[in-house]
């Protein structure tokens, strides 16, 4: 249970579940969400201690659990039957980002290396 995959899920479950007014449902998903966010920043920290992980994987995980325990107390500290803080989304939104955030080098790197490598071209030999 150390996947990002599933903090994500839950975190976007809730988005979901609060634009469709289902706030109770939302609040369980985000409790949810710590949770796996919080054997997610284990594994992530474990790994890196490990000589495994990277520093990204580590960092991300961990600020991403920081953003959903946050907003989990925003969100139980909102008066019963008003609107959802702000804030509460927002952190929402911080993690989902975070946790997609250690893909852009992966998809940028066919880009990057499709790039001409003209520093390494030589002239051929005769001309």
């Amino acid at each position: 249970m150390g996947s990002r995959l599933l903090p994500l899920t839950l975190a976007l479950g809730a988005l979901a579940a609060d634009g469709l007014g289902l706030h109770g449902l939302a609040s369980y998903a985000v409790l949810l969400a710590v949770v796996a966010a919080a054997a997610a920043a284990f594994v992530g920290v474990g790994r890196l201690l490990a000589g495994q992980g990277t520093p990204l994987h580590a960092c991300t995980t961990t600020l991403a659990l920081g953003f959903l325990v946050t907003g989990s107390v925003v969100r139980a500290s909102a008066p019963v039957g008003g609107r959802v803080p702000t804030l509460a989304l927002s952190t929402l939104v911080l993690a989902s980002v975070l946790y997609v955030l250690p893909l852009v080098p992966w998809v940028l790197e066919p880009l990057l290396s499709a790039r001409p490598r003209l520093a390494r071209m030589r002239p051929a030999a005769g001309r």
